[in-house]
């Protein structure tokens, strides 16, 4: 493409050209195609530099393929103004620098963006690099057209020194949270700047390179974007792994008919649609550089059909299962490669059905089903949707509400990650921070939604794969899951390490005070920047508590002990001596009045009354031990050990022994264990002055928040299995 974007027409082949259109219809320019031709060496003579080429003419012309009814003044007047203000420049190359902004427009225009865009990308250099003002675009394009170019304009480096670049792609995502058309201007700029990269230095060669494959092409994959992702891939491959490259393109070149396993499973493939009554279009797509490279890794020697899928273009939906369900039938499916990526879309508006065939000879053939409307989304992404705004303007003019706060238009299409993205960048305290965070987060390939059980809207959260309930807590609360004490997940009490699992349900538990804060643990489960930014400075404007317990060092239980001779009045019925003999409550089930009891004779004599639904009576009583009849006495007193279990938080110990001391209950022992996975178990033997308000009593400590269970202990140890 760059080749016809920067590069004059004769007279003689435009008539040819002319007649081929009015005979056939205009050809497409394959993007994919051009891309390996340039790989491959294939390239065109150079441009006479006596004249600027006209290539707004191509532009048109993909441009009417896509919208034939656009208005194309707008675009004669931008190439004026555009041409105009970068005479007299020139690229690295020697081109005039013109050649640039049409080369970018054309890419674009190839991917069916609409016209607001290609006019903002013949400009998109002009603020940057001439005298034409913003103003003066916004006068004579519109606010659409000057939101765009000032989003892809850089920061002046002069203003910001080295951290610059990192600046400059912040201003440019937060433009994008706004309308994702700054991005695909983004995309195709450095697309046709990876081309043209052969006239710089290696070394800059290579930190472009690297910038593209940390950032640039982890965008284009996420905004779906995959006719300029795969080429991206293929040019970074060259510059930072020649060696793997060249042993890639050596292998391709080497294959000049490895295509010829697969046109024969494609005519097998017609040939069963066929008949079947499918219309269908079955297409052979050739692998690119990097994915023959991937294959290789993974397979060993590559067979004819490994150097390309096929790729079945359909008219609906349901005609995409009907074209699995005959492939399936007549061949033999290889299971295990079928992804439905329609019914579960993935996160970039990607949809295809994914499956793969045994040739007759044993080859595999990986197979592509899509309907027409989603080859155009998969190739383009967002950019075949054209103005994320249309339609929103007439609800804007019945409802003023439908912009944001600060008066900027909101893009419903946002996608999920891009308002994380948007969300956490805001608290990166530096560009250092910044930039690593953000190669980080794009290093993330995969995206899951879980929902939220908390009843508020929205009631689902996107995350990347990994994300743990620390992360679902910052992402949906902010600042305020600094006090989470923990989470349920499908229903189950789960630590906040927990990692997450696509469709998972998630209730996160806050602590109601605001002097709770994140567990230097924490950062150990993260895998959002917004919730490792967010812990971090916590931390950090805390530093007494962010100082972690000496490796090794051992955390010592709490205990507390007081008066152990009360308790309640017991009474047994025993004959003569034996009506002496003490009677105390057992300590594996602490019965109070009122509950129903029953006794045990044990060594020395004693009596032991345990309650009736106590687990040590049906032993007592498979071992031949005969109960004893006992009774509550007149006192309503009694003794009990409650087990609480609670995440671990600031205070928390002091706000149990608060509501046991304001419910008139008197702390016999208490032991605290160590905490394991966030979680603390708290043992407590309590006297009650009035066994019946036993019931109010747990009721009090479960609503401390951060606990989650307060139960009647089983044994009397601490620590041990309640009921």
């Amino acid at each position: 493409m760059s080749a016809e974007a920067t590069n004059p027409v004769s007279p003689a082949d435009a008539a040819v050209t002319d007649a081929s259109v009015r005979r056939r219809g205009r050809a497409r320019i394959d993007l994919r195609r051009l891309g390996r031709a340039a790989l491959l060496g294939a390239t065109a003579g150079p441009a006479p530099r006596d004249r600027l080429p006209d290539a707004i003419s191509h532009v048109a012309e993909a441009h009417r393929a896509h919208h034939p009814d656009a208005d194309l003044s707008v675009l004669r007047r931008a190439y004026v103004l555009a041409e105009s203000s970068h005479r007299g420049q020139f690229r690295k190359s020697g081109e005039p620098y013109i050649t640039h902004p049409l080369a970018v427009t054309l890419i674009l225009a190839e991917l069916g963006a609409e016209t607001t865009t290609l006019t903002a990308s013949l400009l998109h250099d002009t603020v940057e690099d001439t005298e034409v003002t913003l103003d003066q675009v916004r006068r004579e394009f519109g606010d659409e057209v000057a939101y765009l170019v000032d989003g892809v304009t850089k920061v002046e480096k002069i203003d910001y020194g080295a951290a610059a670049e990192p600046e400059t792609f912040r201003k440019m995502l937060v433009a994008t949270g706004s309308d994702v058309r700054v991005m695909s201007i983004k995309l195709a700029d450095r697309l046709h700047n990876m081309r043209t990269l052969g006239v710089m230095r290696p070394e800059k060669q290579a930190r472009i390179a690297k910038v593209t494959r940390d950032v640039l092409i982890p965008l284009a994959e996420r905004l779906g974007v995959q006719a300029l992702k795969t080429e991206l891939e293929d040019l970074v491959f060259a510059i930072l792994h020649p060696e793997e490259y060249e042993t890639t393109r050596a292998l391709i070149a080497g294959n000049p008919r490895a295509g010829d396993a697969l046109d024969a499973v494609a005519e097998q493939v017609a040939a069963v649609l066929r008949e079947a009554g499918i219309g269908a279009e079955v297409l052979v797509r050739p692998r690119h550089f990097v994915s023959v490279h991937r294959v290789r890794l993974k397979r060993g020697e590559l067979r004819g059909c490994d150097f390309g899928r096929l790729l079945v273009l359909v008219a609906e939906d349901a005609d995409c299962y009907g074209v699995l369900g005959e492939l399936h039938t007549c061949f033999t499916p290889v299971i295990s490669e079928f992804k439905d990526f329609i019914a579960a879309p993935k996160f970039n508006l990607y949809q295809s059905l994914h499956t793969a065939i045994a040739a007759p000879d044993g080859a595999v053939a990986e197979v592509l089903i899509r309907t027409h409307r989603m080859h155009k989304v998969a190739e383009a992404g967002v950019v075949a949707l054209g103005n994320p705004h249309v339609g929103q303007e007439a609800a804007e003019q019945q409802d003023p509400v439908a912009r944001a706060d600060d008066g900027e238009r909101v893009d419903p299409t946002r996608p999920g990650w891009l308002s994380r993205l948007l969300d956490w960048q805001q608290s990166a305290p530096d560009p250092d921070t910044f930039w690593s965070s953000l190669r980080a987060d794009l290093a993330e390939d995969d995206e899951i939604t879980v929902f939220c059980a908390d009843g508020s809207a929205p009631g689902t959260i996107s995350l990347p794969a990994g994300a743990s309930c620390v992360d679902a807590a910052y992402a949906r609360h902010g600042e305020a899951a600094h006090g989470c004490l923990g989470a349920r997940v499908n229903g189950r009490l789960a630590p906040l390490g927990t990692v997450l699992g696509d469709g998972d349900t998630v209730q996160l538990l806050l602590a109601q005070d605001t002097l709770s804060g994140p567990s230097p643990e924490w950062l150990d489960h993260v895998r959002t920047p917004a919730a490792r930014i967010a812990i971090t400075g916590w931390l950090r404007a805390h530093p007494e508590t962010a100082a972690p317990p000496a490796p090794g060092a051992p955390r010592p239980q709490v205990n507390v002990a007081a008066d152990r001779n009360s308790g309640a009045e017991l009474h047994a019925d025993l004959d003569g001596d034996e009506a002496a003999a003490a009677v105390r409550p057992a300590g594996c089930c602490t019965p109070v009045p009122p509950d129903e009891i029953t006794g045990f004779r044990v060594r020395g004599g004693s009596v032991t009354v345990h309650r009736a639904r106590c687990a040590a009576v049906d032993a007592m009583r498979r071992v031949g031990r005969a109960p004893v009849a006992v009774r509550w006495g007149d006192t309503a007193q009694g003794r009990v050990t409650l087990v609480a279990e609670s995440f671990g938080r600031p205070g928390l110990l002091a706000d149990l022994t608060e509501a046991i001391a304001t419910a008139g209950a008197a702390v016999v022992a208490a032991n605290v264990e160590p905490p394991s996975e966030q979680r603390v178990r708290h043992t407590y033997t309590l006297h009650l002055p009035d066994a019946a308000g036993l019931p109010a009593l747990m009721r009090a400590m479960r609503d401390v928040p951060g606990v989650y269970d307060v139960s009647r202990a089983r044994r009397g140890t601490p620590g041990q299995r309640r009921t």
